[in-house]
């Protein structure tokens, strides 16, 4: 198995940055008991408050992959459409 790390981006609708927050602070501990979570940590960008930014670290990809079929990150899914401007995921192997 061979460690990955996300960075996932969502940019909150104007109007919807606190009610997004609330939503994104909500999946951090049930995410953080998951097997497979090594890191797990939400930012707020200090120029552009609307943008917030996961760091993630995970055993595997498989542990990834049960993350997204978690009951918080499909209730997320649910919201999300209501509540984000846009968002994006990005998947990594380390290199050093």
């Amino acid at each position: 198995m061979s460690e990955v790390a996300v960075v996932a981006l969502f940019v909150a609708k104007p109007g919807k940055e606190e009610e997004l927050r609330q939503v994104l602070e909500a999946n951090v501990e049930p995410t953080r008991k998951e097997p497979g979570a090594l890191q797990y940590d939400l930012h707020r960008d200090i120029k552009e408050p609307r943008r917030f930014i996961f760091v993630e670290r995970w055993e595997s990809e498989a542990a990834l992959a049960k993350h997204g079929e978690s009951a918080h990150i499909q209730a997320f899914r649910a919201k999300s459409p209501d509540l984000c401007e846009h968002g994006e995921v990005r998947v990594a192997s380390k290199i050093l």
